[in-house]
């Protein structure tokens, strides 16, 4: 199976856009990356204190393929990140789902409406069959925002994750592309 063309998306849905990031979104990047609560469920890939020299990095695409990652827009600026971890071989069919929003935009349901409207455009634009993610174990919201877009748990790693100290569980959640979001 050849690999699908890798697009820009931009996706306006209500109240927010997805769309590539820009250099000129440093500062906003800064402004809701900087922030332990935000880090706190992500991996160390994520850094904290997130520094000039961090967002930069990631915005020339040292960090993740830029390709597959997108910025989260509302009230007019980047606040947050979603983006897809393309599987090769013979798990081509499948992708890894990542997202963080800035605390301030948290518990007004913005996240569940902006995974199903992503995932809506991004699997029939990258061929996708499943779609993966994983959350600590202390993040329950992350894990609803899963559960209201059709996401079922497949597992728990227990003790996987060794973050500030002390040892998380991994759960692992996913969809299959033909089953239907539930309660979004």
């Amino acid at each position: 199976m050849a690999e699908p063309a890798r697009t820009p998306l931009r996706v306006e849905g209500a109240g927010f856009v997805l769309r590539p990031w820009r250099i000129d979104d440093l500062d906003a990047l800064l402004e809701h990356a900087d922030d332990a609560e935000v880090v706190r469920g992500l991996s160390d890939r994520f850094p904290h204190p997130y520094s000039r020299a961090d967002g930069e990095a990631f915005l020339s695409g040292r960090v993740v393929d830029l390709s597959t990652a997108w910025a989260i827009e509302l009230e007019g600026r980047a606040c947050g990140g979603i983006g897809l971890l393309l599987q090769q071989g013979e798990r081509a069919h499948a992708a890894r789902l990542g997202y963080w929003l800035g605390r301030r935009h948290w518990g007004r349901g913005h996240m569940s409406r902006i995974v199903g409207v992503f995932l809506d455009r991004a699997v029939p634009a990258y061929g996708l069959q499943r779609v993966e993610a994983f959350v600590l174990d202390h993040n329950r919201a992350s894990a609803r925002v899963l559960e209201k877009n059709g996401f079922r748990p497949e597992g728990t790693a227990r003790a996987a994750i060794r973050k500030d100290g002390r040892f998380h569980d991994l759960h692992w959640f996913a969809r299959l592309c033909g089953e239907a979001a539930a309660g979004r």
